[in-house]
């Protein structure tokens, strides 16, 4: 059943959404720390996808440098066919805002803000109209099952109902790719079970994401496991 599964939400035309070749990172100090050494990755649109390895590993680095929030050394980043090198911060940000969502551990929520106008507020900085983006935040809510929690404040909602709020305002702009970095971490394992299953149903309608995890069942949730140790992604057969 699960490889039915997998072959229905494969995509077609194999076009690689994110694509780095020979990436390295270096960060300085006085032992500077090589963290990542010569990354090649391909990813497809519309792939599930986790990264694993254990803590120090490079895997979150990888996923910033990704995400444009972290700057790499030498080697090619290539997003949605756009080079992502040397570009100032203003350019960095709208590309972020417009292709990726973030989901975090931590959540990231507001904590004086109900669950509409955390889930709304990257449309704030679009300059969308407060009408506007609290209908779309609604909307998004309502997709989540969390219609209900929409005037709540972060404090009176459970750990997997915060995480669902936060799925639900990276997916407001309609990016390509989510980006989620142990977005179960906080989570019970009934809990981690949820989420995981809010992603898949994701993934299924087209999306795009990339999971960094150290938790494997987690990543046997996810379509492909990429292995991270010591900077350097492991053959599949390691």
């Amino acid at each position: 059943m699960r490889l039915l599964y997998r072959m229905a939400i494969r995509p077609v035309h194999h076009i690689m959404i994110i694509q780095l070749k020979d990436i390295n990172k270096t960060y300085p100090g006085s032992v500077p720390l090589h963290v990542l050494k010569g990354i090649n990755l391909d990813i497809e649109r519309g792939e599930l996808v986790s990264i694993m390895g254990a803590s120090g590993s490079g895997k979150s680095t990888l996923l910033n440098i990704i995400g444009i929030l972290d700057n790499y050394d030498t080697g090619s980043y290539t997003l949605d066919g756009i080079p992502i090198k040397g570009l100032n911060e203003n350019r960095a940000a709208e590309l972020r805002n417009r292709m990726i969502g973030f989901v975090f551990q931590s959540f990231n929520l507001i904590s004086y803000k109900n669950a509409v106008e955390n889930v709304a507020l990257p449309l704030f900085y679009q300059g969308v109209s407060r009408r506007q983006r609290n209908r779309l935040a609604m909307e998004q809510l309502e997709r989540m099952g969390l219609a209900d929690r929409a005037h709540h404040l972060p404090g009176e909602m459970s750990g997997g109902q915060k995480q669902r709020v936060a799925i639900a305002r990276a997916l407001i702009t309609k990016p390509s790719i989510i980006l989620a970095d142990e977005p179960t971490g906080a989570l019970d394992s009934h809990t981690s079970r949820e989420v995981m299953e809010v992603f898949r149903s994701l993934n299924a309608q087209g999306m795009t994401i990339v999971i960094v995890t150290h938790d494997p069942g987690v990543g046997a949730e996810t379509n492909r496991i990429i292995r991270i140790s010591d900077g350097i992604i492991m053959p599949d057969n390691a």
